[in-house]
C-alpha cells in the first residue's frame, strides 16, 4: 500500500521497519479525538475557503461513518498505515475519493498528534476527578460511621497521640483534594490548541487557528508553532499529578496492610477483596492493597521514561515522542482503576473500633496533655515535657496508666498538680482538650465532616466541567 509520504522513496519500507514503527496498536484509542479534530479541521478550511462546503460536507459524513465503523467494532486498522492518522485518511479516501485528500490541508500529522494527545487528555482529567471525588465521598462516610471513636495516631510508626477515627479519614480527603486542584491547574494547561503548526513552522496558507480552537472548545491557541509540535509538559505535568495521586493512594494501602495484620487487627477487609495461599490454607492476603502499592511504583516508572525521552530532545517534533503515549495511556488507566478499585474495597472493610480504642491503652498517648496541664499552671514546656517524660519512665515498666496514678504521687512530680488533672488524662478526656483550628476535637471534626459534604456536593454537581 502507497505511503502518504512515499513519494520521494524509491523503495518499499520494510517489513520489519513497518512494524518496529507502527503505533496504531496502542494509538488507535485515539480515534475518537481525531475525528472529532479532523472534522474542526476541515470546518476550518471551508471557512477560510480552502476547500468548498461541499467538500466539507463529504468530508465530516466520511469521517462520521468511520467513527460509527469503529465504535461497532467492523473498522479493519492496518499496520501498513502506522497510525491512527494515516488509517483514518486512508479510509476516508477509500469511502469519499480524492476528495479526502485535501482534508491535510494546513495540518502535519505532528500538530494533529499534539491536538488528539490534548483532546483525550480533558477527558481523562474528568474522568480522574470525578473518581476523586467519589473516593472522598466515600472517606467522608467512612468519617461520619466512624462517628465518636478513637484511634492511635502514630508518628515514626510509635504510639503517638489519640485521635478521633474520622480526623484520621478527613486526613485522605485533604490529600486527594490536592490531587484534584492539581489536576485543574493541570488541565489549563493541557486546554490550548496546537492545530495550525503544522510541521514546526506554520503554513503560507491563510488559515484561522482561532476557529478550530473554539470548536474544539480550547482556551486558547498555541502562540509558537516550534514549541506547539515539540511540546510534551502537559504529558509530563500530568503524568506528575498522577504520580502523586500514586503516593497517596500507596500509602493508604500500606496502612491498611499493616491494620489488617493480627498484629494490629484493626480492620477486617472483605473476602470478596482478598485472595489466599495456594499452600497455606488458613490465609487471607490484602492482595488488591498490595498491588495499588505496587503499581505505584508502575506509575513512577512511566513518568521517568516520558521524561527521559524528552530530556535529550532538540526542536522540534521527534519519532521519540512516539514513546510518550503507552506511558501516559498505561499511568491514566492505572489510576483510574486504582480510585475505583480502592473505594469499593472501603466500604466492604469492617473496621474494628473496639481494638483501636483498645490500642489506645499502650503508649501513654495522654502523655503531651499532661505537659500542656502544666504549661497553664505556668511551667515552661521543656520543664513540663521532662517531668511527664519522668513519668512515663516511672510507669511504663509496671504497665500502670497515667490516669491510675493517685494525686498523692502526681505531686510527687510536681506540687502544682491538683485534681483537676483527672479532666485532661485519658484518651477521651484528652482528646476534648483540643482546641487548635485542624485539630482533632470532636467537635472540630464533626464541622469538618459537615464542610467537607458541602463541598463535595458542589464537586459533583457542577461535574467540573467549567472548573469553577
Amino acid at each position: 500500500m502507497k505511503k502518504a509520504w512515499g513519494g520521494r522513496f524509491t523503495k518499499k519500507t520494510a517489513s520489519l521497519v513497518e512494524a518496529f514503527t507502527e503505533s496504531i496498536s496502542f494509538d488507535q484509542r485515539l480515534y475518537k479525538y481525531d475525528i472529532e479534530g479532523s472534522i474542526a479541521h476541515a470546518r476550518m478550511l471551508a471557512q477560510c475557503s480552502l476547500i468548498t462546503l461541499s467538500e466539507c460536507n463529504a468530508i465530516i459524513k466520511g469521517l462520521r461513518g468511520i467513527h460509527k465503523e469503529i465504535e461497532s467494532g467492523t473498522f479493519q486498522f492496518k499496520t501498513e498505515q502506522e497510525d491512527i492518522h494515516m488509517n483514518i485518511e486512508s479510509a476516508l479516501v477509500e469511502r469519499i475519493g480524492d476528495v479526502a485528500k485535501k482534508l491535510h490541508t494546513a495540518r502535519s500529522r505532528n500538530d494533529q498528534i499534539a491536538l488528539d494527545l490534548r483532546l483525550w487528555m480533558r477527558d481523562q482529567i474528568l474522568e480522574i476527578i470525578e473518581a476523586i471525588t467519589a473516593l472522598q465521598s466515600e472517606f467522608i462516610m467512612q468519617a461520619k460511621t466512624a462517628d465518636k471513636h478513637i484511634l492511635p495516631g502514630f508518628t515514626h510508626f510509635q504510639h503517638a497521640q489519640p485521635v478521633m477515627a474520622g480526623h484520621y479519614f478527613l486526613a485522605y480527603v485533604e490529600m486527594l483534594e490536592r490531587d484534584r486542584t492539581r489536576l485543574v491547574d493541570c488541565r489549563k494547561r493541557v486546554n490550548v490548541s496546537p492545530l495550525g503548526a503544522c510541521a514546526l513552522a506554520g503554513t503560507t496558507l491563510d488559515i484561522k487557528p482561532e476557529i478550530t480552537a473554539k470548536l474544539l472548545d480550547f482556551d486558547s491557541t498555541f502562540e509558537n508553532s516550534i514549541d506547539a509540535v515539540s511540546d510534551r509538559d502537559f504529558c509530563l505535568e500530568f503524568a506528575s499529578v498522577l504520580a502523586i495521586i500514586s503516593v497517596h493512594l500507596s500509602r493508604f494501602c500500606e496502612e491498611w496492610i499493616v491494620w489488617s495484620s493480627q498484629g494490629f487487627d484493626f480492620l477486617d477487609i472483605d473476602d470478596s477483596y482478598c485472595t489466599g495461599s495456594s499452600i497455606m490454607p488458613q490465609k487471607k492476603n490484602p492482595d488488591v492493597l498490595e498491588l495499588i502499592r505496587g503499581k505505584c511504583g508502575r506509575v513512577y516508572g512511566n513518568l521517568f521514561s516520558l521524561l527521559t525521552i524528552m530530556k535529550g530532545l532538540p526542536l522540534s517534533y521527534n519519532r521519540d515522542m512516539q514513546e510518550d503515549k503507552e506511558a501516559i495511556f498505561d499511568t491514566s488507566d492505572t489510576i483510574k482503576e486504582c480510585l475505583l478499585i480502592l473505594k469499593e474495597l472501603i466500604k466492604k472493610t469492617a473496621l474494628k473500633f473496639e481494638n483501636m480504642e483498645k490500642s489506645c491503652e499502650k503508649g501513654f498517648l495522654d502523655a503531651t496533655g499532661i505537659a500542656d496541664y502544666l504549661v497553664k499552671k505556668g511551667i515552661p514546656f521543656r520543664e513540663s515535657h521532662e517531668i511527664v517524660g519522668t513519668m512515663v519512665k516511672k510507669y511504663s515498666g509496671d504497665g500502670k496508666r497515667l490516669q491510675d496514678v493517685s494525686i498523692k504521687d502526681f505531686k510527687k512530680f510536681s506540687p502544682l498538680i491538683d485534681k483537676d488533672i483527672y479532666e485532661t488524662i485519658g484518651v477521651k478526656n484528652y482528646i476534648k482538650q483540643y482546641k487548635s483550628p485542624g485539630s482533632t476535637s470532636p467537635a472540630s471534626v464533626r464541622k469538618k465532616i459537615r464542610a467537607w459534604e458541602r463541598k463535595l456536593q458542589k464537586h459533583i454537581t457542577t461535574r467540573e466541567k467549567k472548573f469553577v
